[in-house]
């Protein structure tokens, strides 16, 4: 007979083996390292070799009966029917891991192949160790299996559920997790194929520390942390009521530490049973833990990319890009659904003025708090987005036009809330233009264009408020942009004309200067009023070239009167704010001065008073040099603009001007006659020179007079003639001139009050 523990079988009973045979297949099996054992049709040991018996750590008569799955991790129906499989030949060889108490784990590949003994069907298994070659093979393959999917740019969930699927291939039984660690500290479940979806879902949003868990507490000590038996184990002691969603006996997790130094995930191995990893898993995960850091890098970068892509550096705002995208998308799906939007269009008003004086670390901060002030007012219902410098935009869909306005304003009121930047508090206001889809379009570059055309119409109004489009707007773009390419081709072309009004003493002695006016007369829009070319030409940037011809103009147009002894003894030009910010005016003047041959007091600048009160330190130097060269300095429509005073004694001011708004109604309004009167009284004080504007009828120039006014100027003399039919009027006019008078008014220096008519 057999002796027990002896492998000798035969598939053919009617050949029996001899003693021999089975003496020396006895000896065989005994002392080859390979595992030999037999199995019923219920997968029970009926045999096994002492060599496998030593590998779990018992004796080979004490292991028959026994079923396989108590020495075998994760042994199922489904892998005994791959053992079945492969000992009919079909499919690859299967792997099995013992993992019997207080023995190593040890992974195996089995060889299978059915047997017969005494009319009893068995399953003979020869178990070969996986060798470390083999063992390497397998990590080597599984890291190029996950580097390739990172470089093919495969999303991250994507890639680690890929790497815990491997890892979970090779070592069967175990389950395999990654946990993303965040920057509050807490943990967001992104791969965990076989893990329970419950236990998973409740991981989400715990906290790291010293006793949360394997994962937590190895992202807090920044180590690995092996648990061999989570129900007994503290770090866990918090965990408790999660272990029946989990079903998982011991956990080994490994922190995964980016280039910087943070921990940003952790890798962990679960197992069903208690007890420590085997050699294999220690080894895939000191393959595995690099890999995750290499994709978390990877999409780190990838992320970085896209936010420099779409999204503003300074704000964190989408930009122009991603808000075209999102934008196009909402107006599909308004025209789809037929359900109305809005959008709006912001522009900080006076922002350059802002970044110019506060410097632009300051300007920053401005769009800074502006950004994050919208984006908490709008949420998360809209897009918004800054499209470039002080411009924003944000996008409502389903929105009504009411709802729009509405939402305008508590934007506005949002950003009104004062800033405190630099050491002072900054008052920032905006302006908005609304634009309606589909009525106002239902693409975005048209609507955009309409959003900006309500938003300049907002700005040309006064700024700091709310504007629907409308189509009429429309019209006056068309005409804008005719009107300023005529302008463009009339200064090229030299069309325009300067008109001279004198400016007459109101003594009846004479006149005291003529102030030049510019004029354009074009063939397709005719006379187009001064208020309007010149507005616009500050707005195109043509202003600074329209100034310089006119104070050119003006001084050859004097230099050539003085030559033909025409009794003009000043001339007075208009500077635009704009040309002292782009040019050097004291140059320009000094020059044009020694070209013509003109005295410097012959010459006056009419500046308003927003130059006088500006802030740029360029300005102020730049009027100081002026005064210092000779030029008078006269503050054009004076008491219009602001209340304060005090750059009348700061600058260097020789003439007022009375503007034609308190004169016309001085013969009916007292209030006008206070005004005019404090004006005069203002400048008799400080030694200045008041001119009045406007002036029409015979009981304005005697009110005028009266009060102390010396000169003015209107159309109870003359409106503005051309040159040579200024020198006309003058000689009409000419008995009533004093050569005294000439010597007086130009005969003076630079300094405060000088060159005045006396």
């Amino acid at each position: 007979m057999t002796q027990p523990g002896s492998p000798c079988l035969s598939s053919d009973p009617a050949n029996p083996v001899s003693a021999l045979e089975a003496r020396l297949l006895v000896d065989t099996f005994r002392g080859i390292d390979l595992g030999a054992v037999w199995l019923d049709e219920d997968a029970r040991i009926v045999l096994a070799n002492e060599h496998f018996a030593g590998w779990v750590g018992s004796d080979a008569a004490a292991l028959a009966g026994r079923p396989l799955a108590e020495l075998v991790a994760d042994f199922n129906g489904t892998r005994w029917a791959e053992i079945a499989h492969a000992a009919d030949g079909d499919g690859a060889p299967p792997r099995l891991t013992l993992t019997a108490p207080g023995a190593p784990a040890r992974v195996l590949e089995v060889r299978a192949q059915r047997v017969a003994h005494d009319g009893r069907a068995l399953v003979a298994l020869l178990l070969v160790p996986i060798p470390d070659r083999v063992e390497a093979e397998a990590i080597d393959g599984l890291q190029r299996e996950v580097l390739e999917s990172i470089a093919l740019g495969r999303p991250l969930r994507s890639v680690l559920d890929l790497l815990c699927r491997r890892v979970e291939s090779l070592s069967p039984g175990v389950a395999c997790s990654v946990l993303l660690i965040e920057k509050n500290g807490t943990v967001t479940p992104i791969a965990g194929p076989s893990l329970p979806p419950a236990y998973v879902d409740a991981l989400h949003g715990e906290p790291i520390g010293p006793r949360a868990g394997s994962c937590g507490t190895a992202a807090w000590r920044r180590e690995p942390v092996e648990v061999t038996d989570i129900a007994t184990d503290p770090l866990w002691a918090d965990y408790r009521a999660l272990l029946p969603l989990l079903d998982m006996a011991a956990c080994w997790s490994t922190p995964v530490i980016a280039s910087n130094g943070e921990v940003v995930a952790t890798f962990a191995l679960y197992y069903r049973r208690p007890g420590a990893a085997p050699p294999f898993d220690r080894r895939m995960v000191e393959a595995c833990v690099p890999l995750c850091r290499v994709a978390l890098q990877h999409e780190a970068n990838r992320s970085e990319i896209e936010r420099l892509a779409y999204f503003d550096p300074l704000t964190g705002l989408p930009n122009r890009r991603l808000f075209s995208d999102r934008a196009r998308q909402t107006l599909q799906m308004a025209v789809r659904v037929q359900a109305p939007g809005a959008l709006l269009l912001f522009d900080i008003d006076r922002f350059k003025t802002t970044n110019d004086s506060l410097g632009h670390g300051a300007g920053d901060e401005v769009l800074r708090e502006t950004a994050k002030r919208l984006q908490a007012e709008i949420g998360d219902s809209a897009t918004v987005a800054r499209l470039g410098g002080d411009e924003f935009a944000a996008m409502l869909p389903r929105c009504s036009p009411v709802e729009a306005m509405h939402a305008a304003e508590r934007l506005r009121e949002a950003l009104a809330a004062p800033l405190r930047i630099a050491g002072m508090q900054i008052e920032v206001s905006c302006s908005i233009g609304i634009a309606l889809f589909p009525q106002d379009g239902s693409e975005l570059e048209g609507l955009v264009k309409n959003a900006e055309m309500a938003m300049y119409e907002v700005k040309r109004g006064g700024r700091g408020a709310s504007r629907f489009f409308t189509s009429m707007m429309n019209d006056v773009v068309a005409q804008r942009m005719q009107m300023e390419s005529a302008l463009r081709q009339a200064l090229a072309a030299r069309g325009l004309a300067l008109q001279y009004q004198p400016k007459m003493l109101l003594d009846g002695s004479g006149c005291a200067g003529v102030e030049a006016l510019a004029r354009w007369n074009d063939p397709v829009l005719g006379d187009v009023p001064p208020d309007r070319f010149i507005a616009l030409a500050e707005e195109c940037g043509l202003i600074g070239a329209i100034d310089a011809w006119v104070l050119e103009t003006a001084c050859a147009q004097l230099a050539a009167w003085q030559r033909d002894d025409v009794p003009v003894p000043s001339i007075s030009v208009n500077v635009s704010p704009l040309r002292f910010h782009s040019d050097d005016v004291p140059a320009h003047v000094k020059r044009l001065l020694q070209r013509h041959g003109l005295k410097p007091g012959a010459l006056m600048l009419e500046v308003t008073e927003r130059v006088m009160l500006g802030d740029d330190e360029r300005t102020r130097v730049d009027l100081r040099t002026l005064n210092d060269m000779g030029v008078r300095l006269s503050v054009d429509d004076f008491g219009t603009g602001y209340s304060s005073l005090g750059y009348l004694k700061r600058l260097p001011v020789s003439e007022l001007k009375l503007d034609k708004s308190f004169v016309s109604d001085l013969e009916r309004e007292a209030s006008d006659r206070a005004l005019a009167d404090a004006v005069i009284g203002i400048g008799q004080a400080l030694g200045l020179e008041v001119v009045a504007e406007g002036v029409e009828t015979p009981g304005q120039r005697e009110f005028l007079a009266r009060a102390g006014c010396r000169i003015a100027q209107g159309f109870l003399w003359t409106r503005a003639l051309p040159a040579d039919e200024l020198v006309a009027w003058l000689e009409r006019e000419r008995g009533g001139w004093s050569s005294r008078r000439l010597t007086a008014i130009t005969g003076g220096g630079g300094t405060r009050g000088s060159g005045r008519p006396g």
